[in-house]
């Protein structure tokens, strides 16, 4: 077992870390042992107006530097990222509960998102147009939106801060973030080495407090331009609105899915199964892009379930600090309750529990993988979420059906198929309704890529140019 010592925790406000022990507090939580890990200050109305002025007051200068000295900045912090992994790894996993070895390559890649939001930031273009009137010149401009608010969640504490703060601080924003109070040390770290790079005063702003009271007093405050928020459809829904209310301010949302997979009759099985295992267990299925309605062809399903449950089976279910670990706690006992909910009901409308379904000892927020058949439709699993390590699957006999299962719901986040046909490829790519659709792979999200989703999965996209997008205005030019 690793052993590190975490804490304390605090503030990062206008280049200056803050500590304090007075005042109102929160408490972050071991999930594998629910042993208080340290205190977390919540921050007052004055400490979060602070944080928003230190963003505006900063947002002149950043903007003026060149693409080139936001980049090398960005790039430094990247390089510090990678040095330190082996140190925070460990302090995210005891947060949050993840494998330490899955905290580390979180980390690698949050430093690769810093690296590519560097360089993009170097192609941020605009235009010159032919002008319809003579000796007239028309060019579009691309300029930075201002102050962002960032709301990112506990399931990958340093992965959802890079991507927010990356691209924003890339594009010439300043930032006020608040991450997730359960994981904090994480989204610190992160911060901490855009500070050793040289960061200048107020470009971030790290604040903590009660979810609701901070973003509804973030999103309100005028210095705020844009907001950018990962988390449940429901408290995006609720953002979205303060946003309007507060001045029509710009807005992306990633949101909630509850990802189809198709097993389509001409899948190549080992492969469906030896990739889709890892991918649905990893942080313990807290992955808003996890797979879990498994929709497999009659002729293939039960085949597929013995190679499936044979392979969880041999997952290990432990801390996430030991090495050996597969499987840690889930985050919080709010997700273990969810889980024996969900699953309690799908089994009395008529499910097969093949595995699982029950918690593990009686210390910390441990979980079986878990694996749900011939589960019904009006089962709750089948239309809710469920972001636990649960597996559900149904049956189908046609191509028309399972496409029209997978669009069912009114989430549009990631999809997945496994087929080895080029007409059913085609097919998929253009009908299945997701922002996001791995075939033969679930490797759906790169720093080189657009990350979003459609319908109630929210509007705007994280990764590659067009995570660039919102945080940048157009402007057209001209001159006579």
């Amino acid at each position: 077992m690793q052993n590190t010592q975490y804490g304390p925790l605090g503030f990062y406000i206008n280049g200056e870390w803050i500590y304090r022990s007075d005042g109102p507090q929160l408490e972050v939580y071991d999930p594998a042992t629910g042993d208080v890990l340290a205190p977390l200050p919540r921050a007052t109305p004055e400490e979060l107006d602070r944080a928003a002025a230190a963003a505006n007051a900063a947002f002149p200068a950043w903007k003026a530097l060149t693409a080139l000295e936001r980049s090398r900045i960005l790039r430094k912090a990247a390089d510090l990222i990678r040095e330190r992994a082996d140190q925070i790894a460990p302090l995210m996993t005891r947060e949050q509960g993840k494998p330490v070895a899955q905290s580390r390559i979180e980390l690698m890649v949050s430093a690769d998102t810093f690296d590519w939001c560097a360089e993009e930031g170097r192609r941020v273009y605009g235009r010159s147009i032919p002008s319809p009137v003579k000796d007239m010149e028309v060019r579009v401009a691309r300029l930075p939106v201002g102050p962002v608010a960032a709301f990112t969640p506990w399931n990958l504490p340093a992965m959802m801060p890079a991507r927010k703060i990356g691209a924003a601080l890339a594009s010439g924003c300043t930032v006020v973030i608040k991450p997730a109070e359960e994981t904090p040390a994480a989204a610190l770290a992160i911060v901490r080495a855009l500070h050793d790079a040289g960061l200048p005063k107020g470009v971030v702003n790290v604040v903590f407090g009660v979810p609701g009271e901070v973003s509804s007093h973030l999103i309100a405050h005028p210095a705020i331009r844009k907001i950018t928020f990962t988390g449940s459809t429901a408290v995006g829904q609720h953002l979205a609105k303060l946003a309007s209310d507060a001045g029509v301010k710009r807005c992306t949302m990633e949101l909630g899915g509850h990802a189809p997979v198709l097993i389509l009759d001409d899948a190549d099985i080992d492969l469906a199964v030896s990739t889709l295992v890892p991918s649905k267990f990893r942080n313990a299925g807290q992955i808003c892009i996890s797979p879990t309605r498994f929709y497999v062809h009659d002729s293939l399903h039960d085949r597929f379930v013995d190679q499936f449950a044979a392979a969880t089976s041999r997952l290990v279910v432990g801390n996430g600090l030991d090495t050996a670990t597969n499987i840690g706690p889930m985050a919080n006992s709010r997700r273990t309750a969810a889980m024996d909910n969900l699953i309690n009901d799908a089994v009395s409308a008529g499910a097969s529990l093949k595995m699982g379904g029950e918690r593990i000892g009686n210390r910390g927020n441990f979980f079986q993988p878990t694996v749900v058949t011939d589960v019904p439709v009006s089962a709750k699993i089948m239309n809710e979420e469920p972001f636990g390590p649960v597996a559900v699957t149904a049956r189908f006999s046609s191509l028309d059906d399972v496409i029209t299962q997978a669009n069912r719901l009114p989430f549009g986040l990631a999809a997945y198929a496994f087929t080895s046909a080029t007409k059913n490829v085609r097919r998929l790519s253009e009908e299945v309704e997701a922002g996001l659709l791995g075939i033969n792979n679930v490797a759906v999200s790169h720093p080189e890529a657009p990350f979003g989703g459609v319908k109630m999965s929210g509007y705007g996209s994280e990764g590659g140019i067009e995570g660039m997008d919102p945080y940048l205005v157009t402007k057209t030019v001209t001159v006579a």
